[in-house]
């Protein structure tokens, strides 16, 4: 009698036993797709990425020969003073202006789609700033804008590439100084909370629309004229590639401010 207990069970239990490998299967097979279709779009991504790379290259050195030349035409003008030459120059000089600033364009594509190779290092936060501060200082007050830095009295200690970190740093404070066109204030301040040190840039200018807030980090989104729309996308992307996050409020008519997180080392020694 236990015998054929055991045997009808073993016959009940089959097609269900089954019935979970053929499911099991189905899942394990739809995995590895969804898997195999993600390397795909990985690999093609990468392909576009070398291939505008390289197209961006290969537009900058014709372009440099093109501007090269502009200029000696430009000088062999000078010798001349007619209308119709002076006519001329100021054709060129309007050539010159827009090759220069494709050349810009051509520089912040490279950087944004450019693979950064990090060279992390100790840093103290406050100390990065502060450098960078006084290296901006004279460019903000030829705008009339008064550069001011809360950085504390304790060291703030991250591993970071310095260099990409100022970059990042550098397009915020361009930007808000862009913005003041009338002057204003511009404060950075440093400081840490829940093990992140935070970099805070907060300018008196006119903020952002409510409108335009959501996609002030979008590729090629720019509000001011002759913007590349490719500073804050790349200021994003190396604060991402540091495992940190940067973060904007702004209210129309009273400035805004872009708040930049990292991850914290060990403390540093004051």
């Amino acid at each position: 009698m236990i015998f054929l207990m055991i045997l009808l069970g073993a016959v009940i239990a089959s097609p269900i036993a089954v019935l979970i490998t053929l499911r099991a299967s189905r899942r394990t097979w739809r995995s590895t797709r969804r898997l195999a279709a993600r390397a795909r779009d990985t690999e093609h991504i990468r392909e576009l990425s070398q291939l505008t790379g390289g197209l961006a290259h290969e537009i900058k050195n014709p372009l440099s020969t093109i501007n090269m030349n502009l200029k000696l035409l430009a000088e062999d003008l000078e010798h001349n003073d007619s209308e119709l030459h002076r006519r001329w120059r100021r054709r060129l000089e309007s050539v010159q202006h827009e090759t220069e600033r494709l050349r810009a364009i051509l520089d912040d594509f490279l950087r944004y789609a450019g693979k950064h190779e990090l060279q992390l290092q100790d840093c103290d936060l406050r100390t990065l700033v502060e450098e960078l501060t006084d290296f901006f200082t004279p460019q903000a007050a030829a705008s009339n804008v008064i550069m001011r830095t809360s950085l504390g009295s304790e060291a703030i200690g991250c591993s970071i590439d310095t260099n990409l970190i100022k970059q990042a740093l550098l397009n915020l404070m361009i930007n808000a100084v862009d913005a003041m066109s009338d002057g204003g204030e511009l404060m950075i301040s440093v400081s840490s909370a829940k093990g992140k040190g935070v970099i805070e840039v907060t300018d008196t200018g006119p903020g952002i629309k409510p409108d335009d807030l959501p996609h002030v980090f979008g590729v090629y989104f720019s509000t001011k004229s002759g913007g590349s729309g490719l500073g804050l996308p790349t200021s994003r992307r190396i604060i991402r590639e540091h495992g940190g996050n940067i973060t904007v409020e702004s209210e129309p008519g009273k400035g805004s401010q872009f708040t930049i997180a990292l991850p914290l080392d060990q403390p540093l020694s004051s």
